[in-house]
């Protein structure tokens, strides 16, 4: 069975109606990105750091999955399905894939502030001030922050060096390190970019499918089954 390796960045869930950070009319509008989405603004702001993210993860639940993340579970069916996401919603979950890593971790868990093994599923709760590890330390989203590490980091170029087939989708490809993923494609491996407005300095192995994650996905599903 062929192995897929989707990575999918904040296009993927924009269809279900989850806002983005860098597009018109994103997050970075409202916000300022060193605030909401730095360990230093969490040292500065933990109130408004965990507001933010409590809005985000209302939001999350009050969204589903769209055309795309439901045509990638359902490929499970034919290939060896592995989705490495820069998005930290659980569409791809709600979705039914399987073989998933959260590069920037995951909206529906918290974790320590001073302890980031000690992580909780927290489904669709806030997380207040006041709301502590069994440590006794602050609970904090389980986010990565600019200013933090990638730990999935690892993990997931393994995955990419081990692909048949890589399909990049919704991202702008300017977010590193998992930018540099692609550059772990082997030799010969197809790589497909779903975007409606892909970037014009893509390496020349790269089929572009200028659609959105659902019309995208679809054909990108017709193409593989040529492969």
């Amino acid at each position: 069975m062929k192995q897929i390796v989707v990575l999918t960045g904040a296009g993927m869930s924009a269809e279900s109606g989850i806002r983005t950070f860098r597009d018109s009319n994103g997050l970075w509008e409202e916000y300022d990105v060193m605030e909401v989405a730095s360990i230093e603004g969490w040292r500065k702001n933990p109130e408004l750091m965990l507001r933010f993210y409590n809005e985000r993860r209302k939001q999350m639940y009050e969204c589903l999955p769209n055309k795309g993340h439901l045509l990638l579970a359902e490929m499970e069916k034919d290939f060896d399905v592995k989705i490495v996401t820069q998005n930290v919603d659980n569409l791809h979950e709600r979705a039914g894939s399987t073989h998933i890593i959260h590069l920037h971790g995951e909206l529906s868990k918290a974790r320590s502030s001073v302890d980031p093994n000690h992580i909780y599923d927290i489904g669709d709760k806030a997380i207040n001030p006041g709301d502590k590890c069994e440590k006794g330390s602050q609970l904090r989203p389980h986010i990565v922050w600019f200013g933090e590490e990638v730990p999935a980091m690892e993990e997931a170029v393994k995955i990419v060096e081990s692909a048949d087939i890589l399909c990049i989708i919704g991202t702008s490809l300017n977010v590193y390190p998992a930018a540099g993923l692609l550059h772990y494609a082997p030799y010969g491996c197809p790589i497909y970019l779903i975007d409606p407005n892909p970037p014009f300095d893509l390496p020349k192995r790269v089929q572009v499918i200028a659609k959105g994650a659902g019309a995208g996905v679809e054909e990108l599903v017709k193409r593989v089954k040529q492969v």
